[in-house]
């Protein structure tokens, strides 16, 4: 279980000062099944929730509660997916930057500058990029877009359990964990792993 800290980490609002700067951030790149999702989000530069971290820092209860607020306070959220033949198409690298853009390109606020987690990006059309390593624990709006991309997602991943309930999806979310890989020797892939990527079975 992650740590769910009673001290909110002391995060940055932005990294140009810009005031509509999008974080973004991605769900489910190191998955075996499923899509990948990103979200993008636009913060009041006010906003600064109790709790507001890494989506891998949080509960599932205190992301699920941040998602409520970030939904209703953001000035523009969107969230946006690759799917699992994309991923086969394109390779899961570039899937992502898909997702990512497709989640810019859905907000109602067009972003004057995108601040994302991780050292690589594909160039989004008319916005100015910066990549911050580690950016989820460092900034808010790259944090409450890990929380979306994270929770949207495993809500996806939810439905799919319902059809192809044999590999545990509601509780490992299409990551590669010991019982998913084990469900995998013992059934085969579903139509929603990843072709691409080296399944255990």
């Amino acid at each position: 279980m992650p740590p769910d800290s009673t001290k909110t980490p002391s995060l940055l609002a932005t990294h140009t000062g810009q005031p509509h700067e999008a974080g973004l951030d991605e769900a489910g790149r190191g998955c075996l099944a499923g899509p990948v999702f990103a979200a993008a989000v636009i913060l009041p530069p006010d906003f600064n929730p109790r709790f507001l971290n890494d989506s891998k820092q949080l509960t599932a209860r205190r992301r699920e509660a941040l998602r409520t607020l970030i939904c209703a306070e953001a000035v523009a959220w969107a969230v946006g997916e690759a799917s699992t033949a994309e991923i086969a198409a394109i390779n899961i690298a570039q899937a992502s930057y898909l997702a990512m853009h497709r989640a810019v390109a859905a907000l109602a606020v067009p972003a004057t500058h995108l601040l994302l987690d991780g050292n690589r990006f594909q160039p989004f059309p008319g916005a100015p990029h910066t990549c911050a390593v580690r950016g989820d624990g460092r900034y808010r709006h790259i944090a409450a877009a890990s929380i979306l991309a994270k929770t949207f997602r495993d809500e996806h991943m939810l439905v799919l359990a319902q059809e192809y309930p044999q590999y545990g999806w509601a509780q490992n979310a299409g990551y590669p964990t010991a019982a998913h890989q084990a469900a995998l020797r013992a059934h085969g892939p579903s139509p929603h792993h990843r072709p691409s990527f080296r399944l255990a079975y």
